[in-house]
This record gives C-alpha cells, sequence and structure tokens, in this order.
C-alpha cells in the first residue's frame, strides 16, 4: 500500500522533557566527578546563550560543567554532611537557586574567578527580558541605526522593511523612497519602541534587532566555590541571587 501523506501530529513537549534516566545519569555523574575536583564553583548566568556556554567549555575543556534542576544538582552534593559527596560541599546547595550550574575544576580558584570577571558577551534581546535602557527612533528620515550613530556615519533604511514596521506598530511612510517618521524636516516626538526597565515582548524585541540594538548581556558571575583542601565554601558574589527565586 502506498504511505499516507496524510500529516502527522507531533507533540513537542514529549520530544524536550528530560528522562528519568538522563536525570538519573546527571546525578550520578555530579557525585562521581566531585571527588575527582580540588574545587566546585556555584556559577550564575544572566542570559543564557548556547553559543557563548559553548565558548567557556572549550576554554575550560580540562573541567567539568553541570547544568540542570537545581534541587536536583543540591541532591547530588548532598544537601546536609551525613549525605555530602564530600566534606564541606553541602554549602553549596544554599546557592543553587535559579540559573546556575556546577563547575568542577583543578584549577587555582583565583584564575577561575579571573576568568569569568572578563567575560560579557552582549546580544539581542530576547522577548521576556528587562531593558537596560530607553531605545527611541527619532522623528524624520529612519537611519538603518534609528540614532545610534550621527547621521553622516548612518545610512538610511531600507524601503523594504518600511512594511515591517507599520506591521509591528510604528506609524511609519514612504516619502521619495525613503523610509520617514512624523515630520521629514525631523520635528515631533519619535517613536520609543521601549522604556528603562521595561519587560520586553516579542514585537519590541524584533523592532531592536531591525535596527541592531543589543540590550541583552551574556555574563557568568561567581557565587561562591568549595575547595577539597579545607572543605570550606568561599562566598563570592551573593547578591547575585537577589530576587531568585529557588529552581
Amino acid at each position: 500500500m502506498p504511505k499516507s501523506k496524510r500529516a502527522k501530529v507531533f507533540n513537542l513537549t514529549q520530544v524536550t522533557k528530560k528522562t528519568r534516566e538522563q536525570k538519573d545519569k546527571l546525578f550520578q555523574n555530579i557525585r562521581e566527578a566531585v571527588p575527582e575536583y580540588q574545587h566546585c564553583f556555584v556559577l550564575s548566568v544572566d542570559n543564557m546563550r548556547n553559543n557563548y556556554l559553548k565558548d567557556v567549555r572549550h576554554e575550560l575543556s580540562d573541567c567539568r560543567l553541570f547544568f540542570g534542576k537545581t534541587k536536583l544538582m543540591a541532591k547530588a552534593l548532598g544537601q546536609s554532611p551525613s549525605e555530602a559527596v564530600a566534606p564541606g560541599v553541602d554549602d553549596l546547595t544554599q546557592y543553587l537557586a535559579g540559573t546556575v550550574g556546577l563547575l568542577l575544576t583543578n584549577r587555582p580558584a583565583q584564575a577561575i574567578l579571573d576568568y569569568f570577571e572578563g567575560i560579557t558577551k552582549v546580544d539581542f534581546a530576547r522577548a521576556g527580558v528587562t531593558a537596560s535602557r530607553q531605545f527611541k527612533i527619532p522623528p524624520g528620515v529612519i537611519y538603518a541605526t534609528a540614532g545610534e550613530v550621527p547621521a553622516e556615519h548612518d545610512v538610511a533604511l531600507e524601503h523594504s522593511i518600511e512594511p515591517e514596521l507599520r506591521r509591528l506598530g510604528v506609524p511609519t511612510r514612504l516619502v521619495k523612497g525613503k523610509v520617514v517618521l512624523g515630520d521629514e524636516s525631523g520635528e515631533g516626538e519619535g517613536y520609543i519602541v521601549c522604556k528603562e526597565g521595561d519587560v520586553l515582548d516579542s514585537r519590541q524585541t524584533r523592532l531592536l534587532k531591525l535596527f541592531g540594538v543589543c540590550l541583552s548581556e551574556f555574563r557568568v558571575q561567581t557565587l561562591a566555590y568549595w575547595s577539597a583542601a579545607s572543605g570550606e565554601v568561599t562566598e563570592v558574589h551573593p547578591s547575585a541571587m537577589d530576587g531568585v527565586d529557588e529552581g
């Protein structure tokens, strides 16, 4: 019989859901790895980006980096002295909240701290990110960066983008092949895409990307680390957890 051409429906939530086997494997991997390393760091990640995280994994190829459910990672470390996989490491579990991961390393602790202090990558914001500043499209002829650089160093926005701007709510029009907002002379209030502190939606993030405006910053902060030699936990950036709910 010929194959049916009827469209099949796949439940994507089932495709991406972590299996019990995967969770057990992560738990076991953490338990087995901790005794093999001198330090265990709790890292807080702002604006997670897989491509930037790959760079971190490459630079720290002699280390182990784990990300997963915070409760699972806490259980793997041990939530009390009697459960701890290594003496004192259970004190790290208080820092496991929000978007965090574990880094196991034999490198000097200060070397790891210095490495992460130097990591800052800017990127386009995603929906749900809080705007770090205001972005406004000036009135008049619209340029490719909408005023982010002086007009003499910019180029006029391509006319083919004008329909999308209108679809995204920007009241533009075409005048002699140029995209214009308000009066051609540049008088008027312009159009505010976002204000500082706004929680961005998909429409705003699309507009920001059209004008090449990056309001998202990938950063990795060290909250605390445990050292096998002393069995003690050293706090580094506890303020990074302010306002974070446990995951």
